[in-house]
C-alpha cells in the first residue's frame, strides 16, 4: 500500500544522488550491499541494548538503498535477475535484522517473553507473506493481491514507532516507550492478516487455473521451491520495488 505512493515520491527525491553515486562509479550491487550492511549493523548494534533511537537513526540512513540502487538501475538503461535477486534476498537478511534486534532486547535486558515471541512472530509472518507471493508466482499464478501489511508497512510502522519510543531512553521522556510494543502488536496482526488474504488469493488463483485445460496443469507446477526463495518480493508488483522496477548488477 505504502509502496504505491511513496516510492514515486522518494525516486524523486533520491534521482541526484543516485545519478552522482553513478558519476562516481558506483555500481547498484555495491550499493544493496553497503545499504544491507548498514541496515543490520545498526539494527543489532544498538537494538538489543535498548537504544531504539540512535538505531532507528543508523537504519534509516540507510534503508533508503533500497530505492538508490532501482534508481541507478534505471539510469543505467539495464535490467537483469541477478540484481534483482540480490536486491530481493537482501531484504529478507534486513528484516531478521530490525526484528532480531528488537527479540534479543525483550529475550535480554528487556525481559519480556510476551513481546518477545511477538517481535519472532513478526520476523517469521514477515518472511512467510514474502513467501507466498513468490511461491505463487513460481507456480505461474498472478497472484493478484498486496494485502493490508507489506513490506514497507512493516518497516515504517516498526522503525517510526521503535525511533519514537526510544526517546524515554535517550531524552527521558516519560512513558512514550509503550509505542514499541504497540507497534509490535500491530505489525503481528496486519501480517496475519496479510499472509490469510495472500493465501486465500492464491486457492482461488490455483483452482481457476487447475480448471482451466492445458498442459500447465499438471502437479508441481513451474518449479520449486528454489524458484520462490530466490524471487523474495521482488516479483511483478510486490513489496520489493528492485525487480519490478528494473534493478540492476
Amino acid at each position: 500500500m505504502l509502496n504505491k505512493y511513496a516510492r514515486a515520491f522518494f525516486t524523486r527525491v533520491l534521482t541526484p544522488f543516485a545519478a552522482f553515486l553513478l558519476r562516481r562509479g558506483v555500481s547498484p550491487d555495491a550499493v544493496t550491499l553497503v545499504g544491507t550492511g548498514g541496515v543490520v549493523a545498526g539494527a543489532l548494534v544498538f537494538y538489543p541494548r535498548g537504544e531504539f533511537f540512535w538505531g532507528t537513526v543508523v537504519i534509516t540512513l540507510f534503508v533508503f538503498s533500497d530505492l538508490v540502487d532501482g534508481t541507478m538501475a534505471r539510469q543505467l538503461g539495464r535490467s537483469s535477475r541477478w540484481g534483482a535477486f540480490l536486491d530481493s534476498t537482501l531484504d529478507r537478511v534486513a528484516d531478521a535484522a530490525v526484528f532480531g534486534g528488537i527479540a534479543m532486547w525483550y529475550a535480554g535486558r528487556g525481559d519480556d517473553p510476551v513481546l518477545c515471541a511477538v517481535t519472532l512472530f513478526c520476523l517469521a509472518s514477515g518472511q512467510v507473506v514474502s513467501y507466498t507471493k513468490a511461491r505463487g508466482e513460481s507456480i505461474g499464478l498472478p497472484v493478484k493481491v498486496n494485502g493490508l501489511v507489506e513490506r514497507a508497512e512493516r518497516l515504517v510502522i516498526t522503525l517510526v514507532l521503535a525511533g519514537f519510543a526510544g526517546f524515554e531512553r535517550t531524552f527521558g521522556v516519560p512513558h512514550i516507550g509503550v509505542l514499541l510494543p504497540l507497534a509490535l502488536w500491530v505489525v503481528a496482526a496486519g501480517s496475519a492478516v496479510t499472509l490469510g488474504q495472500r493465501v486465500v488469493t492464491v486457492r482461488r488463483e490455483a483452482a481457476e487455473a487447475d480448471a482451466e485445460p492445458g498442459p500447465g496443469n499438471q502437479d508441481g507446477g513451474a518449479g520449486g521451491d528454489g524458484g520462490a526463495d530466490s524471487a523474495g518480493d521482488g516479483g511483478a508488483g510486490s513489496e520489493s520495488g528492485a525487480a519490478a522496477e528494473g534493478r540492476t548488477a
